[in-house]
């Protein structure tokens, strides 16, 4: 696709990963790309409408695994492929790996019918195959960890009022994915300062080609 660079940020909640947002938009600014900024669920009018419904809304598995890909086909389509198509660089906060991580090990949710799921909706593009980000970096963080973070923060939603030991199960599935795609995924450890992990993403970017090495630091 041109030379458009797909980026996504993946971890649990309150592992502050969004946090960094800012200043990875901000470096690529500064290197003279056009930066689509953007999350999932989410990304186009409908589907942060159906956001707001697997955000807030009870449902069994396979209604919530099929919304979050009708989600993510309206993105694919409206706002991914026509930014990676124009050369931009699309930040994501979030993808299909939160769909494994969040439906799949937290939901034990079938990933067979996930797996199915992501190549209608990502697949199907000739000799690309299936759509999918060049670069991901994975910010762990023990959920003990994550649950101290959240506390407080504001009102939480189905998923960060949901018990540690889901979010371990996330961690897990988010781990699984890892070694199953080990040349895409970046390990961060977002247990350390805020400073530290930045270096740990702008390292990362450099590392696998996203950033020349001689790009400076973005605060």
């Amino acid at each position: 696709m041109s030379d458009g660079l797909f980026l996504t940020l993946e971890g649990i909640d309150g592992a502050g990963k969004s946090s960094h947002l800012d200043a990875m938009e901000a470096l690529f600014k500064a290197r003279g790309r056009t930066v689509v900024r953007t999350r999932e669920p989410g990304g186009t009018p409908l589907a942060e409408i159906l956001r707001g419904l697997i955000l807030e809304q009870p449902m069994d598995p396979l209604t919530e695994s099929l919304l979050v890909f009708a989600a993510r086909r309206d993105h694919v389509v409206r706002v991914i492929e026509p930014a990676l198509a124009r050369g931009d660089v699309v930040l994501c906060d979030r993808f299909t790996d939160a769909t494994f991580a969040y439906q799949g090990a937290g939901r034990d949710f079938d990933t067979q019918v996930l797996s199915t799921l992501e190549q209608w909706v990502q697949g199907g593009r000739g000799a690309a195959g299936l759509l999918q980000p060049h670069v991901t970096l994975w910010f762990d963080l023990a959920p003990e960890i994550a649950a101290q973070r959240l506390a407080g923060a504001r009102l939480p939603d189905k998923f960060e009022s949901q018990p540690v030991e889901f979010f371990r199960r996330v961690a897990a599935g988010y781990a699984a994915r890892a070694v199953a795609d080990a040349p895409r995924f970046v390990r961060i450890d977002a247990s350390q300062t805020r400073d530290q992990v930045w270096q740990q993403v702008e390292t990362a970017l450099v590392a696998r080609g996203a950033l020349a090495p001689e790009s400076g630091a973005a605060r």
